[in-house]
Parts: C-alpha cells; sequence; structure tokens
C-alpha cells in the first residue's frame, strides 16, 4: 500500500510513501513533518492500492523510525501479513448496519462494520458494495471516504497459523435507501448474523473496539451526511 499526501485536493504530492509493514497511516504522514486531516480517496493500481491524504504542517521534530523487531515463540517464526480492506458505516432509516463475528473469529458474539479485503483488481468502494451484500444482504450506494485504521499484532490467528498481522481498514460512509431484514449470504465465513442497531442507542450493542471507535468519531458526520442524501433522493 502506498501513502501520497497533498496539501488541497487536487494538488502536486507533498510525498508519496509505500506503507511499511505494520506501520499506521497516520504516523508515516507525522514522519514528514505533517498531520493528516482528511481521507480523500483509495485506488488499487495495477501493482498497489494508492490512498491519498490531505496533510497540513505541524510543528514537530520527525524521529528515526525504528524497525520493529519480532521475536519468535519458541522455534517458531510468524509468518508476515499485510491486509488491506474497506469497510461502510451504513445508515438507513433503520439505523447502524452491525455484523455479529462467528467462531471462525477471535471476536466472537462481538459486532463489527460490515465490510472485508479487497480482491485483486477490485476498487476499495466495490468491495464495500460487495460485502455489505455478501455478509447482509442489503443493496448500497458509497458515500465519501471517511478514515483509515490500522492494526498490528503478533500472535495465532483462529486458523492456529502464527502470524506477525498488519491490518489496514480503508473506512466510507455509506447509504441504504430500502433497507430489509439482514440475510447473511456467505454463509459459514466469519459473519454470523447482521442486524439494524437503532441510533439512538448504537452503543448498547457489543461492538468491537476499532469500530465503537470510528463510530463515536464518525457516526455525528455520517448522520449529517444521510439527512442530505435522503433529502437529495426524495
Amino acid at each position: 500500500m502506498r501513502i501520497v499526501c497533498v496539501a488541497t485536493e487536487g494538488g502536486s504530492p507533498l510525498f508519496s510513501s509505500a506503507l511499511g509493514h505494520g506501520e499506521d497511516p497516520y504516523l508515516t504522514v507525522w514522519q514528514h513533518g505533517l498531520t493528516l486531516t482528511r481521507t480523500l480517496s483509495a485506488e488499487n493500481t495495477s501493482n498497489e492500492i494508492v490512498l491519498t491524504v490531505q496533510g497540513a504542517p505541524t510543528l514537530h521534530r520527525p524521529v528515526q523510525r525504528r524497525r520493529r523487531r519480532h521475536h519468535p515463540q519458541g522455534s517458531e517464526l510468524p509468518t508476515r501479513r499485510q491486509r488491506v480492506a474497506a469497510y461502510g458505516i451504513v445508515l438507513s432509516e433503520r439505523g447502524i448496519l452491525g455484523t455479529e463475528f462467528s467462531k471462525l473469529t477471535n471476536a466472537s458474539g462481538s459486532f463489527g462494520l460490515p465490510g472485508g479485503g479487497i480482491e485483486p483488481g477490485e476498487q476499495p468502494p466495490h468491495t464495500v458494495v460487495r460485502e455489505v451484500h455478501e455478509e447482509t444482504s442489503q443493496h448500497v450506494t458509497i458515500g465519501p471516504l471517511v478514515d483509515v485504521q490500522s492494526d498490528h499484532w503478533i500472535g495465532h490467528a483462529p486458523n492456529g497459523r502464527f502470524e506477525d498481522f498488519h491490518a489496514v481498514r480503508l473506512v466510507y460512509t455509506v447509504f441504504c435507501d430500502d433497507p430489509t431484514d439482514p440475510v447473511v449470504i456467505d454463509v459459514g465465513g466469519t459473519t454470523a448474523s447482521a442486524r439494524w442497531v437503532p441510533l439512538d442507542n448504537w452503543r448498547d450493542t457489543p461492538w468491537v473496539s476499532g469500530s465503537r471507535a470510528l463510530l463515536a468519531k464518525h457516526l455525528p458526520e455520517a448522520r449529517r451526511l444521510w439527512a442530505l442524501h435522503r433529502a437529495e433522493r426524495d
């Protein structure tokens, strides 16, 4: 994955840098003396996924990056894996769309935002549309890219493989004009069930920490955009 940072939308790049394994995009921008102020677009090119962000100068002294050393458990070496995925904060008149993690995951019984891994040659917005339909049977319209989230850990995956895993999540605001009772189409995968969560008490749902943080940060603006979308539709 590559980060391209511009001062203004459509402007010339301030820098272009590959996102190193385990690195957070916000830190990558900060290392160049800038603050990531806005995510603009994500495109799957022939060679890599390119995330374009807007940056503003910040008063700090960039520090030299230190490579993280991995200490294997015993003689076992972790398999390094970076996974770029796309997710949606999906809003409708019935609330927020949430998906329950299945027993194939380490978060069984908790809820997250619908989405998943970007397939080769697939554009990130198309990933969200496809994954939302596979996980919940809903048909949606893509809104703006609102954030990028990164997690890095070393441990055993649900399949037992010892991994040095870097998760990068592109997050979009998404609208569902004709919500129905969610049905999981991709049965037997990582999604056990799906449901619409009422907006007024969304915090009562057992969201995983990453999804809860994204909703707390972006839900007010997502609700505003949803209201504008409905007004334009009507």
